[in-house]
């Protein structure tokens, strides 16, 4: 099987850096990837879909350092789903992207390119050492 997600798009929030109660770094951020169309009446329109996107370790420590609101970004990942309970005692479900591979796109100025990280062992779905989404995530 594969569960395997590529998308090219650009942060709508800082990240936010947490530490998992057994001391796991994570990091989670927002990103809309767009994509430009036209009509069969030949009118052009720009659709916006939003994803939960999810860090582990190393590279949750990576995207908070050098990414920022706005940042374009290619990453790859898989998609995970989750359960939680919300302030008001409902359960919900959630869909994020866990990411495996972090290229930015912004450059840092004029004169660098982009820059390529990955989650070194983290990416894989069957690392044992992957932990599960705590239940205060939300």
């Amino acid at each position: 099987m594969l569960n395997k997600i590529m998308l090219i798009g650009n942060l709508g929030k800082e990240p936010e850096l947490q530490v998992t109660s057994d001391g796991t770094p994570f990091t989670r951020f927002s990103l809309a990837v767009s994509r430009n169309y036209t009509t069969k009446s030949g009118e052009r329109r720009e659709e916006t879909e939003w994803f939960n996107i999810v860090a582990w370790r190393q590279l949750a420590e990576t995207c908070e350092r050098y990414l920022h609101k706005g940042s374009k970004v290619y990453i790859e990942g898989r998609v995970t789903q989750r359960k939680y309970t919300d302030k008001n005692g409902l359960e919900r479900m959630s869909v994020d992207v866990t990411i495996t591979d972090m290229e930015m796109l912004t450059p840092k100025s004029a004169s660098s390119g982009s820059e390529s990280y990955s989650a070194v062992g983290a990416g894989d779905s069957n690392d044992p050492f992957l932990p599960d989404y705590p239940d205060d995530l939300s």
